[in-house]
């Protein structure tokens, strides 16, 4: 038992390794690029010892999709447990600060999991649920407004939720099945903004176009909450029109 626990241990070490050095890799050289190979030659080892561990480039690629939005996701649940519960327009804009920040901190993991599709490589069914944290955390503060009858699902009127995949609307936490409802979407709207933001932020985009980076997104943030059906608190000023 202790030999197959230690046998146990040093593979796990061993695993993490690789996945540290093929994360250096990922920074200095692109996720397309990426190759066992190298990442073998770096810890001195033989490709063939490598591909015990992860049999294909596509595995190892996997691995760190997983662990980017792993750690993005538990950056932006800490936060907003952070906020008390019923400041629901708070804990909406620590989400999306924390996100923006993970981003800032990581460029290069947010742009293996946002940036371009490696060529030939097909994301797992094991990549969805770490994918979905951000949103199904934004979410979980939707909810909540709604359950404290702060949050109108229905308040334009749009019935745009007809527009989402079924089901969508109870997968990440939002039970609403009003046929008048666009609770969903208006989420759907704010989470896809929000890393749109991010994107272009981070990716240039918006260089010779926004000079106050952290006061044009917090900006955007309140607009996104208030869209979404949080009300703005006494004392904060809105978002300019």
């Amino acid at each position: 038992m202790v030999a197959a626990g230690t046998r146990a241990r040093v593979r796990a070490e061993l695993t993490r390794e690789i996945v540290d050095v093929a994360r250096r890799h990922l920074a200095s050289d692109g996720a397309a690029a990426l190759s066992l190979r190298a990442v073998a030659r770096e810890l001195g080892m033989a490709s063939s010892a490598v591909y015990r561990y992860f049999p294909s480039r596509d595995e190892l690629l996997t691995t760190l999709i997983v662990d980017a939005y792993d750690a993005l996701g538990a950056d932006a649940e800490e936060a907003e447990r952070a906020v008390p519960r019923s400041d629901l327009r708070a804990r909406f804009r620590s989400v999306c600060t924390a996100t923006r920040e993970w981003a800032l901190a990581h460029p290069h993991e947010y742009a293996l999991v946002y940036g371009s599709p490696v060529p030939g490589y097909a994301a797992p069914e094991s990549t969805i649920g770490p994918a979905a944290r951000v949103g199904v955390v934004l979410s979980r503060v939707i909810a909540d407004g709604v359950d404290s009858g702060v949050v109108d699902p229905a308040a334009d009127a749009t019935g745009a939720d007809a527009t989402l995949t079924p089901g969508l609307a109870v997968s990440v936490g939002l039970p609403i099945e009003e046929p008048n409802s666009s609770l969903a979407a208006r989420m759907v709207l704010a989470w896809t903004a929000l890393f749109g933001l991010i994107s272009f932020e981070l990716f240039g985009h918006t260089n010779n176009v926004v000079d106050d980076r952290a006061r044009y997104f917090d900006d955007a943030v309140e607009r996104l909450a208030t869209m979404v059906g949080l009300r703005q608190e006494e004392g904060r000023p809105a978002a300019t029109p």
